[in-house]
């Protein structure tokens, strides 16, 4: 445990100045209190658009505890680790069911836009940073602790009332921030800066307001900025909070760099990496000295004959069109009994970056490769990334292998784990064996795909790509029949200009047979190698469990589902998943009914989560729920995950083909914990830059039009899901263009809401309006006239309605 605020946040006043912060209890005081029960530890969330709202999970599983205000926070950051000490319970927050302002799970971030740039595979629910206020609202309606006054039993707790009239009250329990464990913030954001005459400091403003405003010192701003300050006002800075007083609401900092013109792709794109303490520098001197100098490289004869040749065997990568790092290649050829040998090979970058080596050092810190929309920030340096170690077509690697002897209906059979040497015949893309899948009866020409070698022909590879595909379906089945679900957002991919690198046309990225195929395989690699390690190094092992859904919201969403009319059952991963597609219908609004399903489905679900083994003890947690699996890992993508390599050194320890680990099991839990704050980090940032650039693209191709569906509601707004790009955006009825009046109304918890629009030249009368949960309306995109502001224009309805 940490000292609150790294030293730095627990100053007196000065001057005699009245606080508005209460000082952190000590370390002790916090060790005692965390012991008794009578703190509580967790990480900050800060809702993004109410920012004087926060909350902390409550360890048992019941409702998260709420802190109101910028007091109760006592300068804790989005993210960090506090310890929260519980208010009386008549401080606890009271909602009257008949006046409080409720949304059902669904209210998610305006402009939340999911983006198709990482080759990741999603099998895991996660909710994003933006989806803080649905969670709280969902809070609320999950609280059915009905009090008359502020009765409570021994556990602190509310009591339910008997009383169940139309004012029934809701309770939720609040706290404050009494110390701060670890400031996970990176204390970095992005803004503009404000002259104030006769001060020795300018006021920093921070584009996200979850972040405090910040006195910096004139020195730091432009040498013309007290003279000539308007020429600054449309200028991003990047400003490090250092300092904040105990008698002040705002911070004390330094502003560390000029970025550029708000609303242009690469200052706005700097500034998101800064937030999020991305490491964008390039690798050192150091770091670089560890990769092989004398280049071009090729496999020392001594390390051939360590390794399995397969360099004759028909190995091929599949990737989107535009990757470079190749880490994955899969190779299948039929038996003479009828069965088949599988291969997944994956680039051995153990072999490349030693244990403890400066370069090491760097790759732990980074923890993961950053995919943007334009860009990638690498974990490793792109020599490593896109030549050693990438697959590419023809060209002897080092990998590691699993090959299984699978029947024709995915059984195994047999499996063999160890290095190996490859040489990869053909480098395609998830078009190309899309193509060969739809296609099993044509003769390829050799121009319609990329080079292949000679001695593995187009057919070869063909053949090989189609008894693929027909055995990962029958795996992909049997793990549905088995229990797995699969929440599918829809994703924005973009087409970006060659020259001005912005973007010129964008669409919602098609998940296809291809797609599935890879990923069948990767995910049996994966469960593969996690059962291996843990038998081998039940200590060390580095695992990812997914825990189930909270349960109070899967409660609240149940009942939620069944006052719409919707027969979704939420006991189990497998039922869920079966549910939700039986229940979305057969017509052209089926897709975008269960998208916004998925959508409320994924407010329960919890986060997964690398882990050592050793330090959880209880196997039962080890469990991945998305997945329905007791052990689950990651080891297909060591050039883009850090916790790929831990498990590819933890596997050649396990078959004595690799160096002694110099590992503990507390060392495996700090990496393991740091590779998932990075991975969080990483996930944000991506869906940022994906927003960045859609609404760059809106600023720049707008007004567009489509429909849009319902999938939250507010009494006085609700969100939309835009159909033609995926994106979601809140519409605030006391902003629409010619509405004449509204009425929110809740019947049990099922929303709806009637718009009345006022007579136009078109139509003498008042038009009716009835909207709900998957009403289908018509709206435009337009930007605002901040810079990358839009907003989504609700369009009248052409004739009235039923």
């Amino acid at each position: 445990m940490s000292s609150p605020g790294g030293g730095r946040c627990g100053r007196g006043s000065r001057g005699g100045r009245r606080r508005l912060f209460e000082d952190y209890m000590s370390f002790r005081e916090v060790s005692a209190g965390l012991k008794r029960g009578e703190l509580l530890q967790g990480p900050l969330r800060i809702n993004p658009k109410k920012y004087h709202e926060a909350f902390i999970p409550s360890p048992d599983g019941s409702a998260d505890v709420f802190l109101d205000g910028l007091a109760a926070r006592n300068r804790a950051l989005n993210g960090d680790v506090v310890v929260v000490k519980l208010l009386p319970p008549e401080q606890w927050k009271v909602e009257v069911g008949g006046e409080s302002e409720v949304t059902p799970p669904g209210g998610g971030s305006p402009g939340h836009v999911k983006t198709s740039s990482s080759p990741d595979v999603i099998v895991e629910a996660q909710y994003s940073d933006g989806d803080e206020e649905a969670l709280a609202k969902m809070e609320t309606l999950s609280l059915q602790d009905k009090v008359a006054a502020t009765p409570e039993d021994a556990t602190g707790r509310s009591k339910r009332s008997t009383s169940a009239s139309a004012s029934e009250k809701f309770v939720q329990r609040t706290g404050k921030v009494v110390y701060i464990t670890e400031e996970k913030h990176s204390r970095a954001a992005s803004g503009f800066i404000k002259f104030l005459p006769d001060k020795s400091f300018a006021m920093f403003s921070p584009v996200d307001h979850r972040v405090p405003r910040v006195n910096v010192p004139l020195t730091d701003c432009p040498a013309d900025f007290a003279t000539r300050p308007g020429d600054h006002a449309n200028t991003l800075f990047i400003c490090r909070i250092t300092h904040w007083p105990a008698d002040s609401s705002f911070a004390e900092g330094r502003l560390a760099k000029s970025l550029g013109q708000a609303g242009e792709i690469e200052p706005e794109t700097e500034g998101i990496l800064a937030e999020y303490d991305i490491d964008c520098s390039e690798f050192s001197s150091e770091a670089l000295a560890c990769l092989p100098q004398n280049l071009p490289w090729t496999i020392p004869a001594e390390e051939l004959t360590k390794r399995r040749d397969l360099r004759r065997e028909c190995i091929f990568t599949i990737d989107p069109a535009t990757a470079r790092d190749l880490d994955d290649a899969l190779s299948c050829k039929q038996l003479p009994d009828g069965n088949f040998e599988v291969g997944v090979h994956i680039a051995d970058v153990g072999f490349f970056v030693e244990e403890g080596s400066a370069l090491d050092v760097v790759a732990s810190r980074r923890a993961t490769s950053v995919y943007l929309v334009q860009k990638v920030v690498p974990m490793l340096p792109r020599l490593l990334c896109e030549e050693l170690c990438s697959l590419n077509p023809q060209t002897d690697r080092l990998t590691f292998s699993v090959i299984w002897t699978l029947s024709p209906e995915g059984k195994i059979l047999s499996e063999w784990f160890g290095r190996s040497v490859i040489c990869s015949c053909a480098k395609l893309s998830y078009d190309h064996a899309q193509s060969m899948i739809d296609a099993p009866e044509k003769r390829f020409s050799p121009d319609e795909l990329p080079p292949c070698a000679p001695d593995h022909p187009v057919q070869h590879i063909h053949q090989a790509v189609l008894h693929l595909h027909a055995i990962a379906k029958h795996l992909r089945a049997q793990r549905f029949e088995g229990g797995a679900l699969r929440l599918d957002q829809m994703k924005l991919a973009f087409c970006l200009g060659s020259d001005s690198g912005l973007p010129q046309g964008c669409y919602v990225y098609q998940y296809k047979d291809s797609n599935k195929l890879v990923e069948e395989f990767m995910l049996l690699a994966n469960m593969a190698v996690a059962h291996r390690i843990y038998k081998a190094r039940p200590r060390l092992a580095l695992l990812r469990r997914h825990p189930p859904p909270q349960s109070r919201m899967i409660d609240v969403l149940q009942e939620l589902c069944e006052q719409l009319g919707l027969h979704i059952d939420l006991s189990s991963s497998g039922a869920l998943h079966r549910s939700l597609n039986e229940t979305v219908g057969e017509d052209q609004f089926s897709t975008a009914r269960k998208e916004v399903l998925t959508h409320l489905c994924s407010r329960p679900m919890q986060m997964a989560v690398y882990f050592c083994a050793g330090i959880l003890q209880d196997e039962k947690l080890f469990r991945h729920y998305a997945l329905n699996v007791p052990l689950y890992t990651h080891f297909t993508s060591p050039i883009r995950r850090y916790a790929d390599l831990i498990v590819h050194r933890l596997l050649a320890s396990s078959l004595k083909c690799g160096p002694r680990l110099c590992l503990s099991d507390e060392d495996v839990q700090k990496q393991a914990s740091h590779c998932n704050d990075k991975k969080t980090a990483s996930k944000r940032v991506q869906e940022l830059s994906a927003e960045l650039f859609f609404s760059v693209f809106v600023r720049e191709c707008g007004p567009l039009d489509s429909d849009a569906m319902v999938m939250g509601m507010l009494d006085k707004a609700f969100d939309v899901l835009v159909l033609s790009y995926g994106v979601q955006k809140r519409i605030y009825c006391n902003a629409v263009e010619g509405l004449q009046s509204f009425h929110f109304r809740r019947v049990g918890k099922c929303p709806q809401m009637t718009l009345v629009w006022a007579p136009d030249a078109l139509q003498e009368e008042s038009v009716s309006q009835e909207i709900s949960l998957f009403s289908v309306l018509h709206v435009q995109l337009k930007a605002d006239g901040a810079p990358l502001k839009y907003s989504a224009v609700l369009k009248r309805p052409t004739a009235p309605q039923p």
